[in-house]
């Protein structure tokens, strides 16, 4: 069912959503911006459901035929701005989708609402077309523009807008969700809220997907036999992660994961607080073994290799100088 009550977090957003319709305070154009991953597209959706509901309350009835077409993706007052290239939006898509339709009248609802995801991919161009339709709208128009970069909005634009910025949820409610929602065992849980930093998007893509499961238990025979490994087997190891470049980062994190729980534990003796609790054995040998000032410099040399990645220096090199501090005693 679509609606406010299912989104998890962004309370403060969903209260400001919800009383414009109420009060009947609906802005001509918004900004929500925000990590990808972190409900956008699903509050824009529901806000856009709700709007044009013919219940005219402020949670979407789902069962309108307003709501069933909008649910259903066919609402042909909802209107998705899309792209033919996948890293820009040209003016002639802008003006083909919002600026030249926009003088056309809602079809059956009260508002024609143009909702245009990775609005920071505009060309200037493209934004100021749309800057007119957003200074001077119809009074029925919703323009709502989602972004993870709103500076790669024009000031004029901004200026315009209602801004709502969408924080990171807790991660106990992401854990709760993905443990309610998509039965995800406890310890699984732990490791995928860890990984989202407070996206609930990419913690259920972390929960289902079959690559970021192979790509843990991966890293964690590398991170459990760091110590031991004969210098070939190391060697390999490196080669496998560089020719898995796409993932690197998410290794990295997984790797920053694994060291921190080994100094909590090493500091505190408690398990409860851990990402990889199901592998305490092995967090109790390392944190037996190795010194605080080690952990440290491992923690240290893995921001290091995150900052050279960044800069483009070659990925086998920076592996390498990340391991020799792991491996050091």
């Amino acid at each position: 069912m679509v609606g406010f009550n299912n989104i998890i977090g962004h309370e403060e957003i969903i209260r400001h959503l919800k009383n414009a319709i109420e009060t009947e305070k609906v802005s001509h154009s918004y900004i929500l911006t925000g990590d990808p991953g972190s409900g956008k597209k699903l509050l824009a959706g529901t806000y856009a459901t709700a709007l044009q509901c013919e219940e005219g309350g402020t949670e979407p009835c789902g069962k309108c035929e307003s709501c069933k077409k909008a649910i259903g993706k066919n609402h042909p007052d909802i209107i998705m701005v899309s792209h033919e290239k996948p890293n820009t939006i040209s003016i002639d898509e802008i003006r083909d989708q919002v600026v030249n339709d926009v003088s056309i009248k809602p079809y059956f609802s009260h508002y024609k609402i143009y909702i245009i995801a990775d609005a920071e991919l505009m060309t200037p161009q493209a934004q100021n077309a749309l800057l007119k339709t957003i200074e001077e709208p119809p009074e029925y128009a919703v323009i709502m523009l989602l972004t993870s970069n709103a500076d790669g909005l024009l000031p004029t634009i901004r200026s315009r807008c209602v801004r709502l910025d969408l924080k990171v949820v807790d991660d106990g409610l992401v854990k709760k969700y993905l443990m309610e929602h998509l039965q995800i065992p406890d310890y699984q849980a732990d490791i995928d809220t860890s990984y989202a930093h407070g996206s609930i998007g990419k913690a259920k893509e972390a929960a289902t997907s079959q690559e970021f499961a192979d790509m843990t238990q991966n890293a964690l025979k590398i991170l459990k036999y760091a110590d031991t490994m004969e210098v070939y087997e190391l060697t390999d190891a490196i080669k496998n992660l560089t020719s898995e470049k796409q993932n690197i980062s998410d290794y990295l994190d997984i790797f920053l994961f694994w060291f921190r729980d080994v100094l909590m534990f090493k500091a505190t003796r408690e398990i409860d607080n851990l990402v990889f609790k199901q592998e305490i054995n092995y967090i109790k040998e390392q944190a037996s073994k190795r010194s605080y000032e080690n952990l440290e410099k491992i923690l240290d040399a893995l921001d290091k290799t995150k900052v050279r990645l960044r800069a483009n220096v070659n990925t086998e090199l920076a592996l390498e100088l990340l391991f020799l501090t792991i491996r050091e005693k």
